[in-house]
């Protein structure tokens, strides 16, 4: 008996907290506690007289009616066939829908509000508040302000990309997670990003196959993201050390400005490569990564080290691709290539 008792507990604990956890949910969709309380009462009684509801709930009068009003203007709550007194819950597929939108609503225009005042003061006093125009972040406080930055993008991100790099486990996700919920992602990659061990393989063919707009220099200025119009991450890491340590966030002003004027003018300067190709008899692979690297400007070794391949093998393969693409020589290769959509 003891322990069908216990069983019985801990059965009554867990819907004590299923019904808070409800509550909460209707309270962040915009219902107040009388209303939340009200359809709890509906889910155990229902179909019931709404005095009958009212009772359970701890409500009468005014105060129930305009709980019971909330949740049929919500469409989560209606009169049932037995009679206009008599009340239940309706399926909320539709009334969950507006809710969401009337509250997701409700968020955007705060943020507009909340945005719009700070910049009206940031233009109001800037003389006096200059010094936040630039924030230093520094040490371990580095990986949880990119990722935050990366999440808070709405509309696209621009992206300097080069090596060193911060040690930020999950970083390829939150861009494929970025990527996968419509934020557009231009990404300039230098030639040692691709010459990185694994990093092409691992971090850029992934990303680009999954919709990023990627373009490849030489070299980049700088280790740069740019999130939306908004603000600006800019690395100053210590390059003969391969760290990344010390980052600059940049909010609005002419420094901005100028961080995306360099981006737009390196992007146009920038050869394009692309993950995927609809044309027949597509490269596989292999054959694309290899057209990267050379795009990119990778030494022989690197590439042979990147695919895994003899030196023997890399020729071989360069000879079968200049002979379908009618080029004589590498660089006419990577031209051929770019005008089949292969890069």
């Amino acid at each position: 008996m003891a322990q069908v008792g216990h069983i019985r507990t801990g059965s009554l604990d867990n819907e004590g907290m299923t019904n808070e956890r409800l509550r909460a949910a209707l309270r962040l969709l915009g219902l107040g506690h009388a209303a939340a309380d009200v359809y709890l009462a509906l889910l155990g009684l229902a179909p019931a007289p709404l005095p009958a509801i009212g009772a359970s709930a701890g409500l009468e009068g005014p105060e129930l009616d305009a709980a019971y009003g909330a949740l049929v203007d919500a469409g989560l709550a209606s009169a049932a066939g037995d009679g206009e007194d008599v009340v239940a819950p309706v399926p909320p597929t539709a009334g969950l829908e507006i809710l969401a939108r009337h509250r997701a609503s409700e968020v955007e225009a705060s943020r507009i509000a909340v945005g719009g005042a700070f910049d009206s003061f940031r233009r109001q006093r800037l003389a006096a508040y200059n010094d936040h125009l630039v924030e230093v972040v520094t040490g371990d406080a580095v990986g949880p302000r990119i990722r935050r930055a990366w999440a808070s993008a709405r509309e696209q991100i621009r992206q300097f990309e080069s090596p060193p790099y911060f040690p930020l486990p999950g970083a390829t996700d939150d861009a494929l997670a970025t990527l996968a919920r419509g934020v557009t992602q231009r990404v300039v990659y230098s030639r040692e990003s691709l010459e990185h061990p694994g990093h092409l393989k691992d971090v850029i063919e992934p990303c680009v196959n999954a919709g990023e707009q990627a373009r490849v220099l030489p070299s980049v200025p700088v280790k740069l993201v740019i999130i939306d119009d908004a603000y600006a991450l800019v690395s100053l890491s210590i390059k003969e050390a391969d760290v990344h340590n010390t980052m600059l966030v940049v909010q609005p002003c002419g420094l901005l400005s100028a961080l995306m004027a360099l981006f737009e003018q390196s992007w146009q300067n920038a050869l394009p490569f692309h993950g995927r190709t609809t044309r027949p008899g597509g490269l596989p692979p292999g054959d694309r990564r290899l057209l990267w690297l050379l795009a990119g400007g990778a030494s022989d070794e690197t590439v042979t080290r990147e695919l895994g391949i003899s030196r023997r093998t890399l020729f071989r393969r360069l000879q079968v691709l200049m002979a379908r693409l009618g080029a004589a020589n590498r660089f006419q290769l990577a031209l051929q290539a770019q005008r089949n959509g292969w890069l």
